[in-house]
């Protein structure tokens, strides 16, 4: 056969000219290379469409009670009862079934219980789904923060945040790509729960502190009154230069690459940080509609981050733990849901008015729940008091909303008294499998290659959970 048959045969022309393309190609390649490493916050595309863009965690650390909020039982026929087969293991000894001081009704169209502590919520259980069947794998806060932040509970792993930046990047590379807000200090594991583990350190979150009014305040040393912005430049130009020089000499070295973007990070935050966490620029009516005191506050922080391109915002609600009501919970929880109930119904409805919500994923929850029934005494804590309840990592209740998610719709469900997950069991590796979906990735997929193996948020688990997205 002669080469002019073949249907792959090229010309000397044709060679040439492809060779060149391909060439070119690879310079391209290059460039685009070199230009995300000096810029590794720039943003990308994820393996596939994703349904949403941008991700705010409500983290009510220390553990919300199920049976008190979205997962509604009939518990006051077994008051003072105990559970059938003994009591129930968990991490302390536990006494008799403790119904519900909390009412619930339904809402919406789709008919969802939530309990009187949340009516502000419940407004848009519509746009909410709930998981009553979540479940992780120890009753201790430390691990499981670890667990639901980072998908590992003993090794040092990447946040969930610092994942997402690092696939994403961000859409303003004049705010950090990963902020995560908690008043007073930092929670239990402190900056571990937005840690960058393996990954290089520009992905790692950025704590501030929002018991803090005065941008000034909330981020240390945003201003700098004695330099110009000119002659601020010229001195970053300047340690950018000496900086460079320096890793040259020390090809690799991954701190000293996240200490260059810090700097720059940092003054380019001066024209634009100021501005996004100042609420006191937001209209009137809209910081009437999310409330006072500090977690409305931070909440809509959370939505003027998200509407000026940051990727991924968590919010804590308060250092410690305060959700951990191991007695009291009736006064507890009800001061707890007063201070975040109304700015949450306030964020849903103002991201769906801005059009927001639809690729915005916005997820609510603790790192476990807490046992139906009470909590015994116990020596340090809980004297004399028996009206509180103790960890349970058994079954728990989390719910998201926007971003791709089915709303108005319930999955799952834990035993008769609210105790372990029976029915669609959604465990913390299932959840990030599919937050990882909706913002466009297959989690099995999304690695990276460390100390001799390629790892991933999910570790070798998880599965997404359909029924969850639309």
């Amino acid at each position: 056969m002669h080469s002019s048959d073949l249907p792959f045969a090229l010309n000397r022309r044709d060679m040439l000219a492809r060779c060149g393309m391909g060439l070119g190609g690879l310079a391209m390649g290059q460039m685009l290379s070199e230009v995300a490493a000096r810029n590794p916050l720039l943003p990308r595309q994820p393996h596939f469409q994703p349904r949403a863009k941008r991700v705010i965690h409500l983290f009510m650390n220390g553990g919300p009670s199920q049976v008190d909020t979205f997962d509604p039982k009939p518990l006051h026929k077994f008051a003072g009862k105990s559970v059938p087969g003994g009591n129930l293991k968990t991490e302390r000894p536990t006494g008799a079934i403790y119904p519900s001081p909390f009412r619930f009704r339904q809402h919406g169209e789709s008919g969802t219980q939530v309990s009187e502590l949340f009516p502000h919520v419940a407004k848009s259980i519509d746009d909410i789904a709930v998981i009553r069947s979540m479940h992780a794998d120890v009753p201790n806060h430390e691990p499981s923060l670890m667990l639901m932040n980072c998908g590992e509970s003993r090794l040092i792993r990447p946040s969930m945040g610092s994942w997402l930046t690092y696939g994403l990047g961000t859409d303003n590379q004049n705010l950090p790509a990963f902020v995560s807000m908690c008043p007073g200090g930092y929670p239990i594991q402190e900056s571990q729960n937005w840690q960058a583990g393996f990954l290089p350190g520009v992905y790692q979150g950025t704590y501030v502190d929002t018991q803090n009014v005065q941008p000034e305040r909330l981020i240390a040393n945003i201003r700098n009154n004695r330099l110009t912005p000119a002659q601020q430049s010229n001195q970053l130009q300047l340690l950018r230069a000496i900086n460079e020089q320096h890793r040259q000499e020390r090809e690799g070295e991954a701190g000293l690459e996240s200490r260059i973007q810090s700097f720059e990070l940092a003054f380019r935050m001066q024209t634009e940080a100021a501005d996004a966490f100042d609420v006191s620029r937001e209209p009137r009516h809209i910081q009437e509609m999310y409330g006072e005191g500090v977690q409305a506050r931070q909440i809509l922080i959370a939505r003027r981050l998200v509407e000026r391109g940051v990727r991924f915002v968590q919010l804590w609600h308060g250092a410690g733990q305060p959700w951990d009501n191991h007695d009291d919970i009736e006064v507890n929880h009800r001061r707890l849901a007063r201070e975040c109930d109304q700015a949450i119904g306030a964020l849903l409805r103002d991201l769906k008015e801005r059009g927001l919500l639809e690729d915005t994923l916005v997820i609510w929850g603790g790192e476990f729940g807490r046992t139906p029934v009470v909590e015994m005494p116990r020596k340090g804590a809980n004297q004399g008091k028996i009206n509180g309840r103790d960890h349970n990592h058994w079954g728990f209740t989390m719910w998201l909303a926007g971003g791709g998610v089915r709303g108005g719709y319930v999955h799952g469900a834990t035993d008769e008294f609210g105790f372990r997950a029976v029915e669609n069991k959604v465990h913390v590796h299932d959840l990030h499998a599919t937050i990882l979906k909706l913002m466009g990735f297959d989690h099995e997929q999304f690695t990276y290659h460390y100390a001799g193996r390629d790892f991933r948020l999910t570790d070798v688990h998880g599965h997404v959970v359909e029924e969850l997205i639309v």
